[in-house]
């Protein structure tokens, strides 16, 4: 059963737009089944995990292109790099958009291959999991806390128990776990980490111990939504910290984690610059923990963390799936005041802070104000070009519906995401 993606009319833009189309993102989001869902009868697919189709591509990658002419889908383009040239090469010649489409996952060196090799003639687009409003059956935008947007899209959101959240961020948001057929979540995700590590994390990046890899993506899962501290993810993991760094960008690399940049501001002097780590898909940080199930977990010493790491991943995936770059940052200074996201565009910084309680009470804004001086910034020596605007703040919390706290703040409830 194929379920309606949201980044569909942002894959057929940049396929109109340019020659070369690559979607990426980790295994198992459904990148294939998407592509072949909106090409054209005439399109070829080919997939170069088939071991005969990819020994040609590397070999005599101009026989493979002889012989696999456009329009055509690519299927896992990071096992044969040696063909980029060849189609950098047939597309200055034809000069069609959308003749080539590429899947890939978003692997280190292989993006780095890709962006060279097709300067100028390649759009890039990154899947996730299934966003909310995927899962749902409900149109999709980039979040925003604009009470009238959030009051329109309140008429079509389901509405969520706090039980129906834990399940679906227990879950996760893998495509083949909606599909309506019984999986067994410990198979699946088992199944998922032994590809990930044997063909991604061993053939791509020369990882040589492929149990100490996992022992530090359970490490990294532990502390989603927290800042991190490469010292003791090191200590953890039981691996130096420039290794604990070097495999975090392997993971930041291939979307099983984001990590969020604080907010930086002249104007706000004592900002902390250390990232903020999220994982992208809550089910598969669940697995790495041995949550058992969806109401352990929200009973759990954890589960403020995962419910937060799942708030930012809806959002997120509302910008990715528009084909928006996720304007999104968190706040931390030097007095141990936070606010857990913050929307940072159109001239405006917008503060969400993201509370797993029905009724957080006007304590859960008292950061906000931090921002003001942002709106004054020659008061505190800085040019005029810094100013900005505070807009609406928001409260993401299991509220049951929309409320406002005060003129400029409301409480969100999860399921209006």
């Amino acid at each position: 059963m194929y379920i309606k993606r949201a980044i569909e009319n942002s894959i057929i833009k940049i396929s109109d737009t340019f020659s070369v189309l690559l979607l990426t993102g980790p295994r198992q989001v459904g990148k294939t089944t998407l592509l072949q869902h909106l090409a054209e009868p005439d399109r070829t697919y080919i997939t170069l995990d088939d071991p005969d189709v990819r020994f040609l591509a590397k070999n005599d990658p101009a026989l493979f292109m002889q012989r696999y002419t456009p329009p055509v889908i690519i299927d896992e383009i990071q096992y044969a790099p040696e063909i980029l040239p060849y189609i950098k090469m047939s597309v200055d010649r034809s000069k069609d958009r959308g003749d080539f489409w590429l899947t890939g996952s978003q692997m280190f060196h292989m993006m780095k291959n890709v962006s060279e090799s097709l300067a100028g003639r390649v759009g890039i687009v990154n899947l996730l999991g299934l966003s909310g409003s995927e899962i749902d059956r409900i149109p999709s935008e980039p979040f925003t806390t604009t009470p009238e947007r959030l009051m329109a899209r309140a008429k079509t959101a389901r509405k969520m128990s706090l039980a129906d959240i834990y399940e679906r961020i227990f879950r996760g948001g893998m495509p083949a776990l909606y599909t309506g057929d019984e999986i067994n979540l410990e198979t699946f995700y088992s199944s998922y980490m032994n590809t990930y590590l044997q063909r991604d994390i061993k053939d791509l990046t020369q990882v040589a111990d492929e149990m100490s890899f996992y022992n530090f993506m359970v490490a990294v899962a532990a502390r989603t939504a927290k800042p991190i501290i490469y010292d003791e993810l090191a200590k953890d993991a039981g691996i130096s910290a420039p290794t604990a760094k070097k495999w975090l960008s392997i993971l930041v690399s291939s979307r099983i984690v984001a990590l969020v940049q604080p907010y930086h501001n002249n104007v706000l002097k004592r900002i902390v610059k250390t990232p903020l780590l999220h994982f992208l898909d809550t089910g598969l940080c669940a697995y790495l923990l041995k949550w058992g199930n969806a109401e352990i977990l929200e009973r759990g010493a954890m589960a403020g963390s995962f419910f937060e790491s799942w708030v930012f991943s809806e959002i997120y995936k509302s910008y990715l799936n528009a084909g928006k770059e996720p304007p999104i940052f968190y706040y931390r200074d030097k007095d141990k005041k936070e606010i857990d996201l913050l929307l940072h565009y159109d001239g405006a910084l917008y503060p969400i802070e993201i509370k797993k309680s029905a009724s957080p009470g006007s304590e859960a804004i008292k950061h906000f104000k931090v921002l003001n001086p942002v709106t004054e910034p020659e008061r505190f020596g800085e040019l005029e070009q810094y100013k900005l605007d505070i807009g609406t703040g928001a409260v993401v919390c299991m509220a049951t519906d929309l409320l406002p706290i005060d003129k400029r703040n409301w409480y969100v409830p999860a399921w209006l995401l």
